[in-house]
């Protein structure tokens, strides 16, 4: 029987990742936008529902309300006498998911927060009610606060001793300052934070009129619009939000902070690109011939195939709402870390200049083209682009026009999109390891 599922999981992604998604997209009259893939080859629903309440939204001084509440969703939920609707402890909400082997989740990041749920379709109608009271109705009871605060806690103060923790947060301060997405979790903000905080974040931001809910799963487009309805009745209705200062994108720091490590853990980078940055392919290829391809890359080839000096070097475009960080990152002996920097600067200042060859642009472009795929091959990634698809408000047709885009992509477009997104200047380094601790 079990072989016979998997067969049936492995024969639905297949069929579903090699056809073109046709994504179906509407507004309910509450304001929530809605985006729906049909897929009848499993009798299963996934769905999500995000907000734009990620951790960039966090008060100032109590980062963490974004995760707390977010966190705490399910740990209770308040009656409704009106509706006759009883109040749920943790133990219950999870036992009612359970019971019909429903399976409940959550994420967030700077940007957004939100759930999300696989079920199968015969037992929709408890699941999913029951998703719609956790996101409008919780309960947040001061015990569970108290326990998530200290486990919060904890986890910063173990994170101080880290060395990778310590370089993502001095990464973080130096690209953003005091941008929202250079927000800190902290002992002090998270000791700060109360019940009245989550309370007040809950109602301004899980708002109906802001809520992205994306499925893909047997059911027709009429149940869709009745479950994405389902899911957000309970909802208000929410004012518009603040604008966001913009990104400051100032010269290049680095900061080196001394640790007992053996290794010293590097990182370089920028604020550099945006979900909608139209640079955003050229990038996408650029960055596989520069360090996103693995031992093909030119980081690689260059730090350790030529030099051995690190096991690894990678890097990264993390496009957010507003410009996301370009990262690279890598290990290295803390005698070999001046060494293994010069290179990968040097590295990077070579590529600005020249840009790919026509050898490395072409393996890039059959790579990410032959590993398309992979990106939706099962209805949980499927899910995932295109709930992004809906909370970034890019094009319907994004996935099928992606390999094509690839594809059109040119050296000259390129060197000319990573001039105008990197800067030697600009580029901040952090060194967790070094013997002293600078910052110049």
């Amino acid at each position: 029987m079990f072989k016979t599922i998997v067969g049936l999981v492995l024969c639905a992604a297949c069929s579903i990742s090699h056809a073109a998604l046709q994504i179906q997209s509407w507004n309910l009259p509450n304001g929530a936008r809605v985006l729906f893939v049909e897929n009848h080859t499993i009798p299963i629903l996934d769905l999500s529902v995000d907000f734009d309440a990620g951790s960039r939204r966090d008060p100032a001084g109590k980062s963490g309300v974004a995760a707390l509440t977010s966190a705490m969703l399910a740990r209770g939920i308040r009656a409704v006498p009106a509706s006759n609707e009883p109040a749920l402890t943790e133990a219950q909400i999870s036992d009612a998911f359970a019971d019909t082997a429903a399976l409940r989740g959550a994420r967030l990041d700077d940007d957004r927060s939100g759930v999300t749920l696989r079920t199968l379709v015969s037992e929709r109608e408890i699941a999913v009610p029951l998703v719609g009271r956790l996101l409008a109705e919780p309960s947040f009871p001061q015990d569970f606060l108290s326990r998530d605060k200290a486990r919060t806690i904890a986890s910063i103060k173990e994170g101080l001793t880290q060395p990778e923790a310590i370089a993502d947060k001095a990464f973080s301060r130096l690209l953003y300052g005091d941008h929202p997405y250079g927000q800190q979790l902290t002992v002090e903000s998270v000791t700060a934070i109360t019940r009245d905080d989550l309370l007040a974040f809950h109602a301004t931001h899980y708002v109906a009129n802001r809520a992205v809910v994306a499925l893909i799963g047997d059911v027709t487009r009429e149940q869709a619009d009745k479950i994405a309805q389902e899911l957000t009745r309970r909802l208000p209705q929410g004012a518009a939000l603040p604008a966001l200062p913009a990104v400051p994108v100032a010269k290049g720091r680095e900061e080196r902070i001394p640790h007992q490590a053996t290794q010293a853990h590097i990182l370089i980078g920028m604020p550099a690109m945006a979900r909608h940055d139209p640079d955003h392919f050229a990038l996408t290829v650029g960055n596989y011939v520069l360090g996103g391809g693995g031992f093909a890359s030119r980081l690689m080839q260059q730090v350790r195939e030529k030099r051995g000096l690190t096991y690894g070097v990678s890097s990264y475009f993390n496009p957010m709402a507003q410009a996301g960080p370009f990262q690279i990152g890598l290990q290295t002996k803390k005698e070999q870390a001046n060494e293994a920097l010069k290179v990968t600067r040097d590295t990077v200042a070579e590529f600005l200049r020249d840009g790919p060859t026509p050898v490395e642009l072409k393996a890039a472009k059959d790579n990410l083209i032959g590993g398309f795929s992979l990106r939706i091959d099962s209805n949980k990634k499927i899910l995932e682009n295109i709930a992004a698809i809906g909370f970034y408000q890019l094009p319907l047709d994004y996935l099928d026009t992606w390999t094509a885009k690839v594809a059109a992509v040119t050296a000259a477009q390129v060197k000319d999109a990573f001039n105008r997104k990197l800067q030697m200047d600009k580029l901040s380094t952090v060194v967790v390891g070094a013997d002293t601790a600078t910052d110049k």
